[in-house]
């Protein structure tokens, strides 16, 4: 097999719209097919696509990956990090026993002691504080069993509504987008829609890097027969827009009046199903105003690319017969980000094309088990898709749990985590429990995030497999299980469950993360309303159960989806119920929407302000089963490049790296192929600057500087992009603090998803020597 850090997405098999999307097994051993004692079904966890693999054991240590052909997701198909990223499971520098600090420096020590810290901890803040004063922060890798049990440690234990994942970063918007759009959280449609379709419109959305396997899909139907028609809407020349029939290389900050464009340009030429909008819309004429006077010449002149071509791509858009749409972190990280994202939920309501196959919106997910965080309720929502202002809701979600309906934090929204930084930075949140992510990487503004994590009077405990920047600063740091080594359910992007199931045994004292929750509410006493334990479960089945249970005729239904059901299967979407056993492929078939009052997820909100709505107007405008069009004005970005910051900073995903590289960074093949942090430039602005490939630059924002190799392509003039992979755990000089991207970046977040803005940061950039050290660049097939 080809090298594939280097031969991304593999060889081609061109097929046509209908046809199966040809088998290709992709397969990665250290050791020779013959010594491999068995196989261990389980899904990729390094992107959203979920990917269907096995994994190899021998002598009770991972051997290698290999793809299933029969998974409904990748038909046998892995990426580089699929095929590879499993090596950090072996990386000599786990945590293997729980640390605590002691005068300043972090001490190993065993499990009862360390507990008994976090236990202890807990129950004198709560005692002399009260439930506000505790915080969560879980992540987008853990397993959907570990994530029901924090929801009912957290909401439904302890009361309070700070608890929030990372997801909060990358797809918060995907879920407030669907909504808003839809009534509920879910994508509609089917990665199969994808082999019907005949035309794609992408949107801020490099495929090619962060989902190189829905690429690999993409591609073998770009190179067959009856090529759909792309148009892609992206700052930067990526690999993917290399592809493109169109592509709209805009200013960042700026989707909204492109998007206003297009559909001023659709209802213009009446490329609308007037129809069917009619029929199952409500809002249309509240879009047509505001778009009515978007023309491609007016946007052109805010978004930087010619009229011509913002027709164009609406003419491939408004003629196409099948559409599907993707949308990713170009919308979701940049300014009015939900705004923008509903307009393309828009663009297939206005056409008509939802529900039926070929025709679907994908907002797409960040992490790979970002999905199970919203379906949960371990980010900004009630588990199983219910509306915290519904009471009836709450009284389902307590009767479930067998609590008082006061227990349940339902006065206001649960707490996003932006917000629950802020209340740590305050001193009003004084216990922070940090599972499986690294904000001291990740979040913007890191001076800031540093600060409030080592902040005096913060009882910081970090849960991970390995000593991560955020990890360095804590009180408590507990051992955890990795992938493979622990059994639980996650859903990837078109709501395809998969089981995974455990191969082999973590390394030393690591425990997984469900294992040590489960201790911690014995510690607590946590009790339901009756005296008996709260928590009833022993075992991730019973987690699992409990919440396919709590799913029943939810939107999210999964209520047929046992761990029997899923051994075996190449996943399964769900709605899966007793009436559907395999699993649902598309949503909205019947072209009735989870929007009546009773049933939606949530009210909705002011796209421009964040307001949000209230319950009574809903209810007296009920949109009974019709999809919400809401238009939005655009509004300029709140830190234009000026004289003094000429430049405009976008951040993203590279292909070899996940995350803050806490595994990707420790397997050898990945990181080989990207060991050093890069900055990208434009060729036209690195000649301005006398800048040449591999020369070290400084970038610097109002909020701080990087240094690091400039790598000089093809792209938008002003706009300089940095991967945020990269932080200080591998660096010897490691609190020097000139390497990670977020150094740049502010504290600004959407006022509908609350995620942070990371796609428009006023920069300037100078050279100030050589570099010894320039990240690879991915061609396009």
């Amino acid at each position: 097999m080809a090298d594939r850090v280097v031969d991304v997405w593999g060889e081609r098999a061109p097929f046509a719209p209908g046809e199966i999307w040809p088998q290709r097994v992709d397969e990665h051993l250290i050791v020779p097919r013959s010594e491999v004692e068995r196989w261990v079904p389980s899904a990729c966890v390094l992107c959203s696509n979920g990917c269907g693999m096995d994994i190899a054991v021998a002598d009770g240590r991972i051997v290698g990956v290999r793809g299933r052909a029969e998974d409904r997701v990748n038909h046998g198909r892995l990426g580089p990090k699929g095929l590879y990223g499993w090596q950090a499971n072996h990386s000599p520098d786990r945590l293997t026993e729980p640390l605590v600090r002691v005068d300043g420096r972090l001490r190993p020590t065993d499990w009862e002691s360390a507990m008994g810290a976090v236990a202890g901890r807990s129950r004198e803040v709560l005692d002399r504080h009260g439930p506000l004063a505790m915080a969560f922060y879980t992540s987008g890798q853990l397993f959907a069993e570990e994530y029901c049990l924090q929801t009912l440690i957290a909401r439904g234990g302890i009361g309070t509504p700070h608890l929030d994942g990372n997801t909060r970063l990358c797809t918060a918007t995907a879920e407030w987008a669907l909504i808003e759009s839809f009534g509920s959280d879910g994508n509609p449609g089917s990665y199969r829609d994808l082999d019907l379709c005949d035309t794609l419109f992408v949107v801020g959305h490099n495929m090619a890097e962060t989902q190189t396997v829905l690429w690999s899909r993409v591609l073998d139907r770009l190179h067959g027969p009856g090529r759909p028609r792309l148009v892609v809407v992206d700052p930067r020349t990526t690999p993917t827009a290399r592809k493109a029939d169109v592509h709209l290389p805009i200013r960042p900050g700026t989707n909204v009046a492109l998007l206003n464009a297009l559909l001023g340009e659709l209802i213009a030429n009446k490329w609308v199903d007037e129809q069917w909008v009619q029929r199952h819309t409500v809002g249309y004429e509240e879009l047509q105003r505001m778009v009515g006077d978007w023309s491609a010449e007016r946007a052109a002149g805010i978004c930087g690319v010619p009229a011509e071509d913002i027709r164009s791509a609406a003419r491939i858009i408004g003629t196409g017969e099948r559409l599907v749409s993707t949308v990713l972190q170009g919308v979701y990280q940049a300014h009015q980000a939900t705004a923008a994202a509903v307009q393309v939920n828009n663009v297939h309501l206005l056409r008509g094309m939802i529900g039926r196959p070929g025709c679907t919106v994908f907002q797409m997910n960040g992490q790979p088990t970002t999905q199970n965080t919203r379906e949960t309720g371990a980010n900004g929502t009630l588990p199983a898709f219910r509306n915290w202002q519904n009471p009836a809701h709450v009284r389902e979600l307590a009767l479930a749990w067998n609590i008082d309906e006061l227990r349940l934090p339902h006065w206001a929204p649960p707490t996003h985590a932006m917000e629950i930084f802020r209340q740590c930075e305050t001193g009003t949140v004084k216990f922070l429990w940090v599972s499986g992510t690294n904000p001291a990487v990740s979040l913007p503004r890191l001076h800031r995030i540093r600060a409030v994590c080592d902040r005096e009077g913060l009882f910081l405990v970090v849960s991970d497999a390995f000593l991560t920047e955020t990890a360095q600063l804590a009180d408590v740091v507990l051992p955890t299980a990795m992938w493979a080594e622990k059994t639980g359910c996650y859903t990837n992007a078109d709501r395809t469950v998969h089981l995974s199931e455990k191969a082999v045994e973590p390394p030393g004292l690591a425990r997984s993360d469900f294992d040590i929750l489960l201790d911690y509410a014995r510690r607590l006493d946590l009790r339901d309303k009756d005296g008996a334990p709260l928590v009833k479960w022993e075992r991730p089945e019973q987690a699992w159960n409990a919440f396919t249970a709590l799913s029943r005729q939810q939107p999210c239904d999964q209520s047929g989806l046992t761990y029997e059901r899923l051994r075996g299967a190449g996943g399964v979407q769900w709605p899966c119920t007793q009436d559907s056993p395999e699993g649902t492929e598309r949503l909205y078939a019947d072209q009735v929407f989870p929007t009546s009052a009773a049933v939606c997820e949530d009210y909705g909100h002011d796209l421009v302000t964040g307001a949000q709505n209230d319950g009574d107007e809903y209810r007296a405008n009920d949109p009974a089963g019709r999809a919400v069009i809401k238009a939005a004005p655009y509004l300029p970005p709140h830190e234009p490049a000026d004289g003094d910051f000429p430049y405009e900073l976008t951040t993203g995903r590279a292909v070899h790296h996940f995350h803050t590289r806490t595994k990707t960074a420790r397997a050898a093949r990945l990181q080989g192929a990207a060991p050093e942090m890069w900055v990208e430039l434009c060729r036209d602005d690195a000649a301005r600057l006398g800048v040449e490939d591999g020369d070290l630059i400084r970038v610097r924002s109002r909020h701080g500087e990087i240094e690091a190799a400039a790598v000089l392509r093809s792209g938008r003039p002003g706009v300089v992009f940095a991967p945020f992979h990269f932080g200080y755990f591998d660096r010897t000089d490691r609190h020097r603090h000139t390497r990670a991207a977020n150094e740049l970046t502010r504290t600004e977040w959407d006022p509908v998803s609350k995620q942070p803005v990371f796609k428009a940061t006023a920069v300037r950039v100078e050279r100030i020597g050589p570099a010894s050290a320039v990240a690879p660049g991915e061609e396009a097939p």
